[in-house]
């Protein structure tokens, strides 16, 4: 991946960085302590609601997620935007998983999620990226015009808060993190580790499931 330089992501058979965030259910807050020696855990951490890959993975974890359960792994996901914003946002959009917030993306950084510095060479090789990462467009389109196009399809406008995300926190990539009830991470997919083609993709459930079952087999309590 020679046009984005990386930093190293926490990887399998690390301990996985305790955190403690806010969450939308309720006055509380979350932590991976919360679930050692209880449940697995899929941690997927995404940048703020102003991404349209980051809206649609958060759409297809919601329905990936009852399957995980029957596995016995929890889902948690983590965007990175003010509490009241996200409030808002899953106020209309219901999620079957717990978010918690962390416009900081202090976990990111602890999970050692990169965020590519926008060097001529890697802006270069963006502004002649095309992508479709969900199918939905009817071709690849710069990336510009594919999450614009994404935007509108939603109806989605941005507000200030969203803005305010975005200049803080491009071109953060996104990283999914799955974490056996000892805290042992046993399986992780970050966003773009094979080449800028990779840009705004998400695992497939199947993916995710197959994790499950070759890393952490009859660990999960509803584990067949």
């Amino acid at each position: 991946m020679n046009e984005m330089p990386l930093q190293s992501p926490v990887s399998s058979g690390e301990r996985a960085p305790d955190f403690r965030l806010p969450v939308l259910d309720g006055n509380g807050t979350v932590s991976l302590s919360d679930y050692r020696g209880r449940s697995s855990l899929f941690l997927a951490l995404f940048v703020g609601l102003w991404c349209p890959f980051c809206r649609r993975a958060l759409a297809q974890l919601a329905t990936a997620s009852p399957q995980l359960e029957a596995l016995g792994v929890e889902t948690l996901g983590i965007v990175a935007t003010e509490l009241e914003n996200a409030r808002l946002y899953f106020k209309f959009r219901p999620s079957r998983f717990r978010i918690a917030t962390d416009p900081a993306l202090s976990i990111h950084r602890a999970y050692g999620v990169p965020k590519p510095v926008p060097t001529p060479d890697l802006m270069q090789a963006l502004s002649t990226l095309r992508v479709n990462p969900t199918g939905e467009l009817p071709e690849p389109l710069p990336i510009m015009e594919a999450t614009a196009t994404l935007a509108k399809l939603d109806g989605y406008v941005e507000n200030e808060t969203d803005r305010g995300d975005v200049e803080r926190q491009w071109p953060q990539l996104k990283g999914q993190f799955l974490i056996d009830r000892d805290g042992i991470v046993r399986w992780t997919h970050i966003e773009c580790e094979e080449g800028l083609d990779g840009i705004g993709k998400f695992p497939a459930a199947s993916e995710i499931v197959a994790a499950i079952r070759t890393t952490i087999g009859g660990e999960g309590t509803r584990l067949q």
